[in-house]
């Protein structure tokens, strides 16, 4: 049976919201993706309902089992980091009134459940994202693929890991295809080179 996950890359001016089924073996699927978007000239308040009635539509017309939002993480930009926050605080309201489970990821976390190393960039991430749900593109913008992320990392870390193995047993297939070219990019690199005569 599948676990239904909502993700949320919080943000004031856009906020991504991602809900994907991921079943026992891991295996992710699509639900729904967007992103929640606010005019920065709307007053502060304004835009708070608005995403705040945003995600609860979502969660009313999805009925996920938890919702997994992105730790806010102290930016050199102060007024970028109280709007995430602020909407932080909107998304646990909307989950606690539902009486569902919230879990909050760092990015690092993230980073690491999608792509097995935590110091992967964000484009790395997308691309991971769409491979583990089969899409022909990474959604846009990238909010919406850091919601999905969200998402697919909750599921990923609250499911029974198997036995680490040589193979990468403890790997979904995305990641194990990714480890795998990593691998190989490393031999070919490390691969010795004949010197001109």
């Amino acid at each position: 049976m599948s676990v239904r996950v909502l993700g949320i890359d919080p943000g004031l001016t856009r906020c991504g919201v991602g809900i994907v089924d991921v079943r026992p073996d891991r295996r992710a699927t699509l639900v729904a993706v967007t992103v929640i978007r606010t005019p920065p000239a709307m007053p502060l308040e304004q835009r708070l309902l608005a995403v705040g009635n945003g995600i609860e539509e979502l969660l009313d017309a999805h009925g996920p089992a938890v919702v997994a939002i992105e730790r806010v993480f102290a930016q050199h930009n102060l007024r970028t980091v109280m709007g995430t926050a602020q909407v932080s605080g909107v998304a646990l309201h909307a989950a606690a009134k539902r009486g569902l489970p919230v879990a909050l990821h760092t990015p690092s976390e993230v980073k690491a459940a999608i792509t097995g190393y935590g110091s992967a960039d964000k484009k790395q991430v997308q691309a991971m994202v769409a491979r583990i749900l089969g899409l022909a593109e990474v959604p846009k913008p990238a909010d919406a693929a850091d919601a999905l992320a969200i998402a697919i990392c909750h599921a990923w870390r609250g499911a029974p890991a198997a036995a680490p193995g040589p193979d990468g047993g403890d790997l979904t297939p995305a990641q194990a295809a990714w480890r795998a070219a990593e691998r190989s990019s490393s031999r070919a690199s490390a691969a010795p080179r004949r010197l001109a005569r």
